[in-house]
C-alpha cells in the first residue's frame, strides 16, 4: 500500500481516497482531517459533489462523519433512505444516489486524526469483507498520516529557522547588532505585531528594513 512513501499530508490522503476505490465496493470516498482547534478540515474527496455534502456537515457541526470525528467510532449508515438521525443529510445524499454509508475513524491511540468516509450506490452496500478492507485502510492511513504531518512540520521549523537566521544577519548589518539582539529585534516585533516570528523575518529579508 503505497500511503507511507507520499510526501505531504495531502498526497497521503489523496492515495487513501485512490485506493478506496479500487479495494472496496463504493461509489464515492473522501478524508475529512481534525484540524487544530477541533475544527475537522477536507483532505481529500473523489469528487466535488462530495465535498459540499462534507463542507455542510463542517459547517452544520452535525452528521455521521461528525459524530464518527468526535466519538472516534464507525458510523454505518445501512440505508440512508431509512436515517432517521441525521435527516437533513440523509435527504442531501439520498438525491446524490447514496444509499448506504460508512465513515471510519482514523486515529493514533486516543488522538483524532480523521475520518475516511465510503459512500455506497445501494442500501445495505457494504459487505463483511468491504468493511474488513476499511478497517485496514483507516489503520494504514492513520500512521501515514500522521507522519506526513509531522514531516511537514519538521520541514516548516527548518525553513523558519533559516528566514529567522537570514533576518538576523540582515538586522545585525544594517544595525551593528550581535546575534542575540538581532534575534531579540525579531521577537519584540513578532509579539508587538502579533505576528508570527517566521512572517516578520520575511518581511524583513525581503523589504531589508523592519516592518512598519
Amino acid at each position: 500500500m503505497e500511503l507511507h512513501g507520499a510526501p505531504t499530508v495531502t498526497d497521503t490522503v489523496e492515495a487513501v481516497v485512490d485506493f478506496a476505490l479500487q479495494a472496496v465496493n463504493c461509489r464515492h470516498a473522501g478524508v475529512v482531517l481534525a484540524a487544530r482547534g477541533g475544527r475537522a478540515e477536507i483532505g481529500a474527496v473523489t469528487d466535488s459533489v462530495l465535498e459540499s455534502v462534507f463542507q455542510w456537515q463542517i459547517d452544520s457541526a452535525a452528521g455521521p462523519l461528525i459524530e464518527s470525528l468526535r466519538a472516534q467510532e464507525i458510523v454505518d449508515v445501512v440505508d440512508t433512505s431509512a436515517e432517521t438521525r441525521w435527516p437533513d443529510w440523509a435527504t442531501k445524499v439520498s438525491e446524490l444516489g447514496v444509499g448506504s454509508a460508512v465513515h471510519v475513524p482514523l486515529c493514533i491511540g486516543v488522538q483524532s486524526v480523521g475520518v475516511l468516509t465510503l459512500y455506497g450506490e445501494q442500501a445495505g452496500g457494504f459487505s463483511a469483507d468491504d468493511l474488513a478492507v476499511a478497517h485496514i485502510l483507516a489503520r494504514h492511513a492513520s500512521v501515514a498520516v500522521a507522519a506526513a504531518r509531522q514531516e511537514e512540520t519538521m520541514a516548516r521549523a527548518v525553513d523558519a529557522r533559516k528566514l529567522v537566521g537570514q533576518a538576523m544577519g540582515i538586522l545585525m548589518m544594517k544595525f551593528d547588532v550581535d546575534g542575540d539582539r538581532a534575534f531579540a529585534i525579531l521577537k519584540r516585533y513578532s509579539q508587538d505585531h502579533n505576528r508570527k516570528l517566521r512572517d516578520v523575518a520575511q518581511e524583513v529579508i525581503d523589504t531589508r528594513k523592519l516592518p512598519g
